[in-house]
């Protein structure tokens, strides 16, 4: 997509919101904006890397909630991924977010998962439900000009939502089981149906119940 293919609203998010850069250790070294931090080029000569988050929402049945995301998003656009993805903002209080996880990105979580996303309105899903998994740093090339390279906080959830998706953001949503997330994989995989993944999410450890033990936010890694 160019610059002058962007809706209004992709316009507005890419220019001013302001990413928090980090080097591959997670300290904090600068910030700038949405736009220059998923420009490949600037990915590549100045190994821009900035913080972000994943959200893996599931129901009481274990069913993964996944969207698509909308032909407007500017990275990976009509790509089905997890629940829900962003950036915290380079203010203080979203820096200093990953000093109390989960609780700290409760109100990261309640901007863009709730109410730019999904429609979920936050406070019917308590924030002490989530839990903050453990950090993975990858890049991915989205066309010849956009990509994405980020370290990605993740925090799980199983929770009973109501959703209501922002078409600006969201192109489609539904829930898999472990069974359909597994021919989903297939599917992409096969370059069957023209079906399209995003690089960043995997699960496990949920329907057994043994989440806790998966957790670890000492380690950072790499894809």
């Amino acid at each position: 997509m160019t610059d002058a293919g962007m809706d209004a609203v992709q316009r507005r998010l890419m220019f001013e919101d302001e990413c928090i850069l980090v080097d591959e250790t997670d300290h904090v070294v600068g910030h700038d904006s949405k736009y220059n931090c998923h420009l490949m080029e600037n990915i590549e000569a100045k190994n821009l890397l900035h913080r972000a988050f994943s959200v893996f929402l599931f129901n009481s049945n274990y069913e993964l909630l996944l969207q698509q995301r909308s032909k407007a998003k500017v990275t990976f656009p009509l790509v089905w991924t997890n629940t829900c993805c962003s950036h915290p903002q380079n203010n203080d209080v979203e820096i200093m977010a990953v000093v109390d996880l989960p609780v700290g990105y409760e109100g990261i979580t309640a901007r863009d998962l709730w109410l730019d996303e999904l429609g979920i309105v936050a406070e019917d899903v308590p924030v002490d439900e989530f839990t903050a998994l453990g950090r993975m740093l990858y890049k991915a090339l989205s066309d010849g000009k956009w990509g994405e390279h980020e370290l990605d906080y993740l925090l799980f959830i199983v929770w009973d939502v109501k959703v209501q998706p922002n078409p600006d953001e969201v192109a489609d949503i539904k829930y898999v089981s472990r069974e359909e997330l597994k021919e989903l994989v297939r599917k992409a995989d096969a370059g069957e149906e023209g079906l399209k993944l995003s690089p960043w999410f995997r699960l496990d450890h949920v329907e057994k119940g043994t989440l806790s033990e998966a957790v670890d936010m000492k380690t950072i890694h790499k894809l």
